[in-house]
This record gives C-alpha cells, sequence and structure tokens, in this order.
C-alpha cells in the first residue's frame, strides 16, 4: 500500500499541490497536517509511521515534507525500514529500496538540513540589522510605558486588583502579571 504523507509549515500554507501529486502517484491513504519539519512532535507524521506494514511505501512529494534535520530523517527512515516499508520522495526521484536510493536520500538530507541552517543563519542577521537600524521585530506592545506603569502603581497600592487592570486596558490577564513579575510586585 502507498501511504502518502503531506505537510506545511504554516496555517496560512496550502497542501493541495502536494495532495494532488501524492493522488496521482497512487497513494491510497494521505495523511496531512501543519507543523515545522524541525519538530517531532508531529501527530500525522506518528500516525503514518504507526500504520506502515511490510510492503507499504511511505511517499512525499519533496524530502523537505518529511524533515529538515538529517539526525530526524535518519530516524524516520530507520523506523520505515524496521517496519518492512519503503520510502520514496516524488520530486527527488528517491526510492529507498536499494542501497543506492538509500545512499542518495543521505545526501538529499544532509543537502536540507545544511538548507535549514543557512535560513536560520539570514534570518538571524536580517534581525540584527533591523535592531542596529532602530526597528523591533515581533508584534507591537498593547501599553504604552506610561499604561504600564500606571497598572504596576495601581495594582502596587492595592486600589485595583490585576483582573481589573486587565479589564481596564484591555489586555489579557496574563500579560498583566508579566508586566507585574518584571516590575518585582
Amino acid at each position: 500500500m502507498l501511504l502518502g504523507y503531506a505537510r506545511v509549515s504554516k496555517g496560512d500554507q496550502q497542501t493541495a499541490p502536494q495532495l494532488r501529486a501524492l493522488k496521482d502517484a497512487g497513494c491510497q491513504k494521505i495523511f496531512e497536517e501543519s507543523a515545522s519539519g524541525g519538530r517531532w512532535d508531529r501527530p500525522e507524521l506518528q500516525r503514518v509511521l504507526g500504520q506502515l506494514r511490510e510492503g507499504d511505501t511511505l511517499v512525499v512529494w519533496k524530502l523537505d515534507r518529511l524533515s529538515r534535520s538529517l539526525k530526524d530523517l535518519l530516524l524516520i527512515l530507520e523506523k520505515v525500514e524496521a517496519a518492512g516499508a519503503k520510502f520514496r520522495s516524488l520530486t527527488e526521484a528517491v526510492d529507498t529500496s536499494g542501497p543506492a536510493g538509500r545512499m542518495v536520500m543521505q545526501m538529499l538530507g544532509a543537502f536540507a538540513e545544511f538548507e535549514r541552517a543557512m535560513i536560520r543563519e539570514r534570518t538571524k542577521a536580517g534581525l540584527a540589522e533591523a535592531r542596529a537600524k532602530g526597528r523591533t521585530p515581533g508584534r507591537k506592545p498593547r501599553l504604552t510605558a506610561a499604561q504600564e506603569k500606571e497598572i504596576v502603581d495601581a495594582v502596587a497600592s492595592g486600589r485595583k486588583t490585576a483582573a481589573d487592570m486587565a479589564r481596564v486596558f484591555a489586555v489579557h490577564p496574563s500579560t498583566v502579571s508579566r508586566l507585574l513579575t518584571r516590575a518585582q510586585v
């Protein structure tokens, strides 16, 4: 049986091209999820690995859809092999049923890991450059410095509770709790 696995990293991405390719390849069952390829705790990946039986083939559209880490990739391939199954990547035309396919797979996995490290490095450099120019990445703070001071003063003096201040400024209570912890109140 051919079992397909499709993955996207972010919720706004689509698996449609992967699903189409996996169906065209003859996959009878396809497991689909939205999770980072660098994480091991992917429920659908665990489900497909748990359902592999002798003679089955795990099929992915592209190698990096399975894993971005060579270590994890080799671990996944060990699980596939332990189940008596094979692995196939459609885009890279890799089939692990033979020793040459397994070797190519390891080389491609090393390149995928290298690519991920390079992306991480470029992202860090971009963030450092943005900080050097005075820009702060991430979400803008909901509270101004004056509002934060007002919350700390009101709660510290006992005039208001943290929950009251969260309602007044329309923020989550945990936002006020973090603010109070930072201020040592």
